[in-house]
């Protein structure tokens, strides 16, 4: 069924007014800032956007539009924007994990290092007193005296 200038104008106007309060962040419950929800808000069918159809240029503006607003930084739908926070969330935090992980790695040989130096110098202080009980040439010296320092009366 063909419609007349006076509908197909009544339509347009519907659609650019919904176009404008999407691309300002004005989403519908359970819509998204896409085609989809443009034609639902606009209340005209979505084919026709596509093709030859008599909104395809309303369309292509639409999709002008969101990718200039896109690329300026702005989002007109707050769950796109949720999304890229939280993927730069992500990112960010895998980069921690794994710095985390470097430095766990680190720290494990470092103490590996440490326990193994801990052990031969163990092994070098027994040998070194088993060499000097065996020795004839080495004095032992005398053990440490305690003094007990009283008070004068």
């Amino acid at each position: 069924m063909r419609i007349t200038a006076a509908q197909r104008t009544e339509n347009e106007n519907r659609i650019r007014a919904a176009m404008d309060r999407l691309l300002r962040g004005e989403i519908p419950p359970g819509g998204t800032c896409d085609i989809k929800t443009l034609a639902r808000e606009a209340a005209v069918d979505r084919t026709a956007f596509y093709g030859t159809r008599p909104y395809a240029h309303l369309r292509e503006e639409f999709e002008h539009r969101l990718a200039s607003l896109q690329q300026a930084g702005e989002t007109p739908d707050p769950r796109d924007a949720r999304i890229a926070r939280l993927k730069a969330e992500i990112t960010k935090l895998k980069e921690r994990l794994t710095q985390s992980e470097s430095i766990a790695n680190n720290l494990t040989d470092f103490r590996a290092q440490a326990l193994a130096r801990l052990a031969a110098q163990h092994e070098e202080i027994v040998h070194l007193r088993a060499t000097a009980t065996t020795a004839s040439r080495v004095t032992r010296l005398p053990g440490a005296r305690t003094t007990i320092i009283g008070s004068c009366s």
